[in-house]
């Protein structure tokens, strides 16, 4: 009595490439993970970037903006007022 393999070759062919195929899925799975968290984590760093721009004003050159503001603005107070009462002055005595 002659006894059959238990597996045949091409049962063992076809498990292996079974294997290979899984295992490649499986590969290529993880690789769409990685690179979606990779995008995920850059477009994170991408939106930090953006939110901390770098500085370009500095505090001195704010008050002196400000100063220089200010300055104007009493400027334009006080002509007015003279204005003002250069029309009261006319109104009353002409």
């Amino acid at each position: 009595m002659s006894q059959s393999p238990l597996v045949t070759r091409s049962e063992l062919r076809k498990r292996k490439e079974e294997q290979e195929r899984l295992a490649e899925e499986q590969r290529k799975d993880a690789e769409r993970m990685y690179e979606k968290r990779e995008k995920e984590i850059s477009s994170v760093y991408r939106k930090e970037l953006k939110k901390n721009k770098p500085v370009t004003k500095s505090r001195s050159s704010e008050r002196v903006k400000q100063k220089e503001r200010s300055s104007f603005l009493n400027k334009a107070i006080i002509v007015v007022l003279l204005l003002l009462i250069v029309v009261m002055l006319a109104v009353f005595f002409i």
